[in-house]
């Protein structure tokens, strides 16, 4: 089993559901990213997906492409992140999942980026922008090097595709809930929980519904037919907002904490 799988397994083992956070690596700085993560770990984040920033990001709404833009600036590239990957590793056992878009991935190289990945202390990736009938140079290198491949999946997709995108992945299956970028929203849309019921019927991975969760009460409704919530840009907002000031890190561990106490 995965450090993915054992993490899910234990939630279940506890009647409890997940959290699935997200931060861009290098945001606000390289260093202060670090405290960040630990931040967001030690609030009881079940599961980090540590964004390899990119240049021209195709999912993600204006609060992450802002956080891809100041990493960048500040001279983040994959190979620190898996650095910072190999720092987050000395001290947490915090599964962590690589999040991002296949250019760079391709560019460092994917056999490679999957053993050095593995090395650093990722458990598996999640690539963005990557369709099923894409999954053939990369996918299988991951597995071979015991990582764990994320799948996605969109309210537009069928249930037969979802099964068979399901049934090529492992760790769990990334629910989108709604059609277009990410950002925070006041609301899901009403049709989310019956179709993460549907969806849940016929699969064997377990659930983690994302994008727009920016609340416990919006992270409490999403799971309720899932196992995990995904929160991103609302996490990012308070590195936006605190940068490298050491209440950053503070602000976040205590929001983190209170998406978590909601789904105990």
């Amino acid at each position: 089993m995965s450090r993915i799988d054992d993490v899910f397994a234990g939630l279940k083992a506890k009647n409890e559901k997940g959290l699935i956070v997200y931060l861009t690596a290098g945001d606000p700085t390289p260093e202060s990213s670090l405290a960040y993560l630990k931040a967001a770990a030690d609030a009881g984040a079940d599961i980090l997906e540590v964004g390899v920033p990119f240049s021209d990001p195709t999912a993600d709404g204006p609060t992450i492409q802002a956080a891809s833009k100041r990493a960048l600036d500040g001279g983040m590239t994959l190979r620190k992140v898996l650095s910072l990957v190999s720092e987050f590793r000395k001290t947490h056992q915090t599964p962590i999942v690589m999040f991002g878009y296949y250019n760079p991935l391709f560019r460092y190289g994917v056999e490679a980026l999957c053993k050095d990945a593995r090395k650093a202390g990722a458990d598996g990736f999640l690539v963005v922008d990557l369709p099923l009938e894409e999954w053939g140079e990369m996918a299988p290198m991951a597995r071979a090097s015991g990582l764990d491949w994320i799948p996605l999946a969109a309210p537009t997709s069928d249930q037969d595709r979802i099964r068979r995108v399901a049934a090529s992945g492992s760790g769990f299956l990334y629910l989108i809930s709604v059609t277009g970028i990410t950002g925070t929203r006041s609301s899901l849309p009403p049709e989310v929980a019956s179709w993460t019921r549907q969806v849940g019927r016929t699969i064997h991975l377990p659930l983690a519904v994302g994008f727009g969760i920016s609340s416990p009460e919006m992270a409490k409704a999403a799971v309720a037919h899932a196992d995990a919530a995904v929160v991103g840009s609302a996490c990012v907002k308070i590195v936006e907002r605190h940068g490298a000031n050491s209440e950053g890190p503070r602000a976040l561990n205590r929001f983190v904490a209170s998406i978590k106490k909601a789904l105990r």
